[in-house]
């Protein structure tokens, strides 16, 4: 009788118990800190590496000519980058500034010439609207009529939602 039981158990029961148990998830918890890294991080602060710390303008940005009549104003590629220098794709707010270029001055960032309405990309949709994803940057472009051949200083800066402040300086120079 008892080895007809051990039988029933090992036939019907005990499949039954994997079977059943076999679908069933781990119960959630906090995503771990990779080993080796910094244990003693929690979670919150690892990721927060991969927040932007520092700002680019990129090389493509060109000051387009007035006489142009198809593309007239400033192109401006933007990229933002985490601690590890990788380019990444961040909410935030842009503030967009041209200053004059004063040559031969230990300060070159002359007078104000124009400012821009503050770009908001907190929401996805208007994010992803001046994300180039090809370039992994941003792309603005900003109306502007050139006077006569001037040098330019162009400041960025962005406002992060961790409460950071990047900003810096590209100098835009006309074509002769």
């Amino acid at each position: 009788m008892r080895m007809q039981w051990a039988r029933i158990m090992l036939r019907v029961v005990l499949p039954v118990f994997f079977l059943v148990n076999a679908g069933c998830e781990p119960p959630s918890r906090a995503p771990q800190v990779p080993a080796g890294i910094h244990s003693d991080l929690d979670a919150s602060s690892f990721y927060a590496r991969f927040a932007p710390v520092k700002i680019d303008v990129l090389p493509l940005t060109e000051l387009a000519a007035a006489g142009d009549t198809q593309r007239t104003g400033i192109y401006l590629y933007v990229s933002l980058l985490d601690a590890f220098g990788s380019q990444i794709k961040s909410p935030g707010r842009f503030r967009i500034e041209l200053y004059d270029y004063v040559r031969r001055s230990a300060e070159p960032k002359g007078r104000r010439t124009a400012i821009w309405p503050d770009i908001d990309l907190i929401d996805p949709v208007t994010n992803n609207k001046y994300w180039k994803d090809f370039l992994r940057a941003y792309q603005f472009n900003l109306p502007f009529e050139q006077a006569g051949g001037k040098d330019y200083i162009l400041e960025v800066t962005c406002f992060c939602p961790n409460g950071s402040r990047l900003s810096t300086n590209f100098t835009l120079r006309s074509t002769p």
